[in-house]
């Protein structure tokens, strides 16, 4: 569904997005994890027409929608975006928004007006259509703006960091939308620095850095290949430190370390997508 090649596009002397090149599978929710400034941001904007590329190419569907250049109109049309930013109006209420987001793909009469009730529905905000965004929370306007992504029934969503910001509740609501749209055969581009999410939602991630591409596989595969070993704390009577054995065995190894007697209490850390991330793009915190 979605093709990226050989992308480059720099700000000065910064290479935001540095040869990148992926593909994303029809109907499969794609995850796009990195750090701060590894060009997750950019490579989603040139994705959806919103800054041209210095080289490379991303081509969105197939030949019934042109070349598939996200910038052509015909392509534009299969394509909603949830902004990391929110992209509301405070000063209109929840559907004047949405109505006016509708009118943009071309949306009018009873076609705009059982829409915007049906994603409103979606996004339980119903009871509040009338009321100014302006004094929503954040959990609501987060909601709302993917709710205005969704307006037009895209065939591919891009949604950056989709819960930033958002309650426990808002949370929810927005992961059964995206499990939702999975099961409707929706293509959706998940960018998130939370990697419990990731591995949630995900049928496959890649991980960049740097504007490259460092790894893209199954969350299972990610682990398995650059997970590292497992770690088994053992707890034992008397002493003042647990015991710390990295093996690749982990029960083997506990079962080890309790028939050799004197365990108190003992536990076992499997590798996850937090240790892959933080083997593939290091430790140092980035601003």
């Amino acid at each position: 569904m979605i093709t990226i090649t050989d992308l480059h596009k720099s700000f000065g002397a910064v290479n935001a997005v540095n040869g990148l090149s992926l593909t994303v599978r029809p109907g499969e929710c794609f995850g796009l994890l990195g750090p701060n400034g590894a060009g997750k941001t950019t490579t989603i904007s040139i994705a959806t027409g919103l800054l041209k590329a210095d080289s490379g190419s991303v081509t969105i569907g197939d030949a019934a929608a042109g070349e598939g250049d996200p910038c052509d109109a015909a392509v534009r049309i299969l394509i909603g975006v949830a902004p990391q930013s929110i992209a509301l109006y405070d000063q209109l209420t929840a559907e004047e928004n949405l109505r006016f987001f509708g009118s943009v793909y071309g949306m009018s009469g009873k076609p705009l007006t059982a829409a915007v009730s049906d994603v409103l529905k979606m996004v339980q905000l119903s009871d509040r259509r009338g009321d100014r965004v302006g004094g929503f929370s954040g959990g609501m306007k987060r909601r709302l703006n993917l709710a205005a992504a969704l307006l037009h029934g895209p065939r591919v969503v891009f949604m950056d960091e989709p819960t930033s910001g958002v309650d426990p509740q808002s949370r929810v609501a927005i992961f059964g939308i995206v499990e939702s749209l999975k099961r409707n055969g929706t293509t959706i581009v998940y960018s998130t620095h939370y990697m419990e999410e990731a591995e949630r939602m995900c049928d496959r991630v890649a991980i960049v850095d740097h504007g490259k591409l460092l790894a893209l596989d199954t969350v299972r595969g990610l682990t398995a290949k650059h997970g590292g070993a497992s770690v088994v704390m053992v707890h034992r009577r008397g002493a003042d430190q647990p015991e710390r054995i990295e093996t690749r065995d982990p029960v083997q190894s506990l079962a080890a370390a309790v028939n050799a007697g004197g365990v108190d209490t003992a536990s076992i850390h499997a590798p996850n997508l937090e240790s892959v991330f933080l083997s593939l793009t290091g430790r140092t915190i980035r601003d």
